[in-house]
């Protein structure tokens, strides 16, 4: 479909027009239509398919043709897991209302929290936000949301997995009316706590998926090595590193530390790399993710904060130093290449501690990987066998046939004497000395 021919105001077909789209992606043409509608939404599709502006839109065509419930309150509240993708979708966002009068603003959890207060103040149409800020701003009652129109939740499945049940229960209760149009977004539809979670928040919801979770990303090489050790593992990584065409790379590892000794060690050897974690302020965070963006660094070395939503269009490499504990990630980290139509290369290196999670992984893209390997790299590792478990096998009852018991022998319930013989008592037999007999040994 192209974009002139979605139902929305000629306005914003000009500014997506500027941004240089003439065609929806499926998810784009499939859910504008539906959200424009005013019917509520449980979306799914793969990571860098287009949902940003598959809700950015329908909530603009709101704001600039409806009338608002109130004027004091947000008309449109939108959620994300993370600080870094509410940045992203801010960003979209501030593109679209550019040309217009409608104000949106950012809120987050880590920045001025008093900035933020004078910001709600003025009433903007749209707050982009994360759950855990949202909820303080509504509990000291410095946010109202009785008025809410349009409420919208980016990446629904990381949300709950990052334990924000209560914060969205809480949300939903401070603007749950009838009026309320509620579009949810996840990366899987197969996802237990999204559906009954979409129960609570959804009124007789359409349901989209575009896609498997599991399906793979046709502008995406995969590669697999094996590695016996840390060391080995740094080893391959530098070798890629030094061998390949990169223009910008992500390694993904899988704790804070990791990421911090990886890049000094980049560093040392003249890379330009940085690293990012969930222990950095918001300020940190946010001037190594504007750096890395625009170029300025070439690697990042991060843990899964940034493993969605974040599109970084000149990401040539993907590199998994660690693998996922959850298989979703692993998706989700590959998919930060290979966007805006480029290729993009995903290399993972296994280790004994990573077999388990990899062998996961291979389950859920449903297919037999195979291994490559590096000249001068000779891993002995070649995988664990699976455990097998003992299986014990019950033990097979014979059915008796029952003979007729003999008769039993009548047993004397007479008290037996303890006695020697001649019926004498032990306790009466009289202690007897045996006689002395002196042997003359002397010579005649």
């Amino acid at each position: 479909m192209l974009i002139k021919d979605l139902p929305i105001d000629q306005r914003l077909i000009t500014s997506v027009s500027h941004l240089g789209f003439t065609e929806t992606t499926q998810i784009q043409a499939e859910a504008i239509p539906v959200a424009v509608s005013g019917k509520d939404l449980l979306a799914s599709s793969k990571t860098g398919s287009g949902k940003t502006l598959a809700y950015l839109l329908p909530a603009m065509q709101r704001v600039l043709k409806t009338r608002a419930l109130t004027r004091r309150d947000p008309r449109v509240l939108i959620l994300t897991p993370t600080r870094e993708l509410a940045k992203q979708v801010y960003a979209q966002l501030r593109l679209l209302v550019s040309n217009t009068s409608i104000k949106s603003i950012l809120v987050l959890g880590g920045e001025n929290f008093n900035d933020q207060v004078k910001a709600i103040d003025k009433h903007p149409h749209f707050i982009v936000g994360t759950p855990g800020r949202i909820v303080d701003h509504l509990k000291k009652g410095l946010l109202h949301l009785p008025g809410l129109e349009l409420l919208i939740l980016d990446e629904a499945d990381r949300m709950l997995d990052l334990g924000f049940a209560e914060q969205l229960t809480a949300i939903n209760e401070a603007a749950n009316h009838r009026l309320r149009q509620t579009l949810m977004f996840s990366a899987t539809l197969g996802h237990g706590e999204v559906n009954e979670f979409a129960g609570h928040l959804l009124k007789a919801p359409v349901r989209i998926a575009v896609g498997e979770e599991n399906q793979q990303h046709s502008e995406i090489t995969q590669r697999f090595y094996l590695a016996d050790n840390l060391n080995q593992k740094e080893k391959l990584l530098f070798h890629f590193l030094n061998k390949e065409e990169i223009n910008q790379a992500i390694i993904f590892t899988a704790t804070r530390a990791d990421t911090e000794r990886l890049s000094a060690i980049l560093v040392e050897k003249g890379m330009s790399a940085v690293a990012l974690h969930g222990d950095l302020t918001q300020a940190n965070r946010n001037k190594i993710m504007d750096s890395f963006s625009r170029g300025k660094d070439k690697i990042l070395v991060t843990t899964d904060i940034a493993s969605r939503g974040l599109d970084l269009i000149h990401v040539s490499h993907v590199f998994n130093f660690d693998i996922p504990k959850h298989t979703e990630e692993y998706i989700h980290r590959i998919g930060r290449t290979g966007r805006a139509g480029e290729l993009g290369d995903a290399i993972s290196i296994i280790g004994p501690k990573d077999w388990d999670n990899f062998k996961k992984v291979e389950s859920f893209v449903a297919q037999t990987i195979t291994f490559d390997k590096v000249e001068g790299v000779n891993p002995k590792f070649k995988g664990l066998k699976p455990v097998q478990k003992k299986v014990f096998k019950a033990k097979k009852v014979v059915e008796n046939k029952q003979k007729p018991m003999a008769k039993k022998a009548k047993v004397s319930t007479k008290k037996q004497e303890n006695v020697f013989h001649e019926s004498v008592d032990v306790g009466e037999a009289p202690m007897r000395r045996k006689k002395r007999i002196i042997v003359d040994d002397s010579e005649d």
